[in-house]
């Protein structure tokens, strides 16, 4: 599977269980639920701020492979344009 989409699906699904459990945690009363009118968007924002810092520990593995696999993209595309570069330089030079 794409490391990428892999982190991304772990990262989603951390959050997914971050907020049933912040959603829970509010149903009976062990957490505001809300502030305000705003009880969606408070649980929404409470489960982002804890499952950030837990996706940034558990996933730091299928984050290296997925930063590997970035780079080492980004180096092929830095040869293609180096090469194109050298064919427009030795088309002008031809000239």
């Amino acid at each position: 599977m794409n490391p990428t989409l892999r982190y991304t699906g772990l990262r989603l699904g951390i959050f997914a269980a971050c907020f049933v459990v912040i959603a829970a945690l509010a149903y009976v009363g062990v957490l505001p639920e809300a502030i305000g009118t705003a009880n969606p968007l408070w649980i929404t924002l409470l489960s982002i701020v804890v499952s950030a810092p837990i996706s940034y520990v558990v996933l730091r593995k299928q984050r290296d492979e997925m930063s590997q696999q970035v780079a080492s993209r980004v180096e092929r595309v830095k040869q293609r344009l180096d090469a194109n570069r050298g064919m427009e330089d030795d088309d002008r030079a031809a000239a």
